[in-house]
């Protein structure tokens, strides 16, 4: 059989190029980045909660397979950072994504938290009740912020910045949830917390609205339209172009995830069908009281 006959299986991120230099020379707006952002996070988002649904003494192992592949996403991060192109773009997306689960899920398996891992005191408030809840995440918060300083690093000085600020903007929008969630919220979303991170939620707070969460919609909003505006700019079919599609896709999922906080939804139940059907599993998304949360 000739060379020619044989189909070689073509890497996801060529399709999509393909199909974004189509579309943009077709003078469509760049769709395929927009989708390419919203299967990352829903794929994501989905392993991530399968794993931690798992039995505990999974965790180790899933934990260990995840870290090898952080420390690789990590490695080809900084051989792409010199590639100007689309599918770079792409695929330093895609690294940032797959180092920031390895982070999630070391914290909801609860390998990296806090010194603090003990409810609020009943009676705490101000200051000494923010000094607790930092004390229960601030190990994990540093591991964070010293991944993102390594991601710049590796590629400091090349023309490929999606990994860096793919996962700086995945930290911000974790600071702010988090500080939402602490300031007071009407939708906790508290039904996924695993049983050993339960007494997270003595330290969230639920109210009507509070002071930071219109800064965060508007901040969140405001981060999209650069992004979109910086892509529009770019060269059709560019690295540039791409990856300022994919960081507003990736901003405009951040808002939607700020607007779970403040719907009369729950959004366990969207990722009810990844999570394992064990009896742990199920208490993940249950209100305690044997009562399934839905949308």
């Amino acid at each position: 059989m000739p060379d020619s006959a044989i189909r070689r299986p073509v890497p996801l991120h060529v399709v999509i190029v393909t199909l974004d230099n189509h579309l943009s020379g077709a003078g469509v707006v760049s769709v395929p980045p927009l989708l390419f952002a919203l299967l990352m996070w829903f794929i994501g988002t989905a392993a991530v909660v399968w794993l931690d649904s798992r039995p505990a003494a999974t965790f180790r192992t899933s934990l260990t397979l995840a870290g090898l592949v952080a420390i690789a996403a990590v490695a080809l991060v900084g051989s792409i950072a010199d590639q100007a192109s689309a599918g770079a773009a792409y695929t330093g997306f895609a690294a940032a994504i797959l180092i920031w689960g390895w982070h999630e899920m070391s914290f909801l398996m609860g390998a990296v938290a806090g010194p603090r891992r003990t409810e609020c005191p009943p009676d705490a408030t101000g200051w000494p009740r923010f000094r607790a809840a930092t004390a229960t995440v601030i190990h994990h918060e540093l591991a964070i912020a010293a991944t993102a300083i390594l991601l710049f690093a590796v590629s400091w000085g090349g023309p490929n910045q999606a990994a860096p600020l793919t996962f700086l903007l995945l930290f911000v929008l974790r600071l702010s949830a988090k500080f939402n969630l602490y300031l007071g919220v009407p939708n906790l979303s508290d039904e996924v917390f695993p049983a050993h991170l339960a007494y997270l939620k003595s330290y969230f707070r639920k109210r009507r609205l509070n002071a930071l969460f219109p800064v965060s919609i508007l901040a969140s909003g405001a981060i999209a339209a650069w992004a979109w505006t910086v892509a529009e700019a770019a060269p059709a079919g560019s690295g540039a172009a791409a990856a300022g599609t994919l960081f507003a896709g990736l901003a405009v999922l951040g808002l939607v995830e700020h607007l779970f906080l403040l719907l009369p939804m729950r959004d366990a139940r969207l990722w009810r069908w990844a999570a394992s059907s064990t009896r742990a599993a199920q208490a993940a998304i249950t209100d305690g009281r044997g009562r399934s949360h839905g949308l």
